[in-house]
């Protein structure tokens, strides 16, 4: 099944956050909790999502590492506008994913990394069949010199390749994202589906405005009908912007919070074919996202 371009473009979108959210995490973060808020003024509905990660590095060999992982997020639908089916089956969806990651270091300059990622998204009420399980992985090459000191700005390049079986598109996709240290005060980052401005005010405590997209694709265990059409999977993309602050105890555990707005929220059902059944409240929300993590 070929799918319309609005259709698939959204769901790259979801291919490139979690792909995002995963390196970023096999780079730094051992252990998150976050909690994620989207309240609609004009609306009676609410999204909340509650997340919990964890990554454990062994070393096989020096500089090299095998990195096992887990991930939950458990996404919470209240939908209370007058919709013309029934929502019951929304309201509770859970996506877990395990990682399994290998990295090493092929020269001073470059490491390299791949990983596999199996992943049950899916509404759960009843036995998990092929519907609820999808397969992502990727290859990347990092150059890190963000702890250089013989250079004036440090800064980490990633490129890479990436394969999500919700993208619909039978080919790997590219991934980039570049951060530099500008100065003692000030950093950025680069890419998608994250890019930010940093002001670090002293060792503790850091500000930033950020635009990032966020979201979801899962199966529907007890489908619903709308109008006639099965509904099968459902998928949020969100484009947020706002600022953020994060509070630094010490040099590796840190609490955050970011505040934003979104200027883009998409949250459609989907049937079998991931083509678009009937698209659920669209109006842009207030964003809250926070959380605390310990990190290399």
């Amino acid at each position: 099944m070929i799918l319309r371009f609005s259709n698939c473009y959204t769901i790259l979108i979801l291919v490139l956050v979690c792909t995002f959210q995963f390196v970023e995490a096999q780079l730094t973060d051992l252990a998150r909790l976050e909690y994620s808020f989207i309240p609609s003024t004009r609306s009676e509905d609410q999204y909340t999502r509650l997340r919990a990660l964890i990554n454990y590095p062994i070393e096989v060999k020096e500089k090299d590492y095998l990195i096992i992982g887990a991930e939950y997020n458990r996404i919470l639908l209240n939908l209370e506008e007058n919709y013309p089916f029934n929502t019951e089956p929304l309201k509770r969806l859970h996506v877990i994913d395990l990682s399994f990651a290998y990295t090493f270091k092929s020269n001073s300059t470059w490491r390299f990394g791949f990983k596999i990622n199996p992943r049950i998204a899916s509404t759960l009420t009843k036995t998990l069949t092929m519907d609820d399980l999808f397969l992502n992985g990727g290859a990347y090459m990092i150059k890190d010199r963000t702890d250089a000191t013989d250079i004036p700005k440090p800064y980490r390049l990633i490129l890479g390749l990436t394969y999500n079986t919700t993208a619909g598109v039978p080919f790997p996709l590219p991934f980039v994202s570049y951060y530099r240290r500008v100065n003692e005060n000030w950093s950025f980052n680069a890419g998608v589906p994250k890019s930010n401005l940093k002001y670090f005010i002293n060792e503790r405590n850091m500000v930033q405005t950020f635009v990032v997209l966020d979201g979801y694709y899962a199966h529907l265990q007890e489908p619903t009908s709308v109008n006639g059409e099965s509904v099968d999977n459902i998928s949020l993309s969100v484009a947020v912007g706002g600022l953020g602050y994060e509070f630094y105890f010490t040099k590796h555990l840190v609490a955050y919070s970011y505040l934003g707005y979104t200027f883009r929220l998409n949250n459609v059902l989907r049937n079998r074919d991931r083509d678009e059944i009937f698209k659920l409240n669209d109006l842009n929300a207030f964003y809250l996202r926070t959380g605390i993590k310990f990190k290399i």
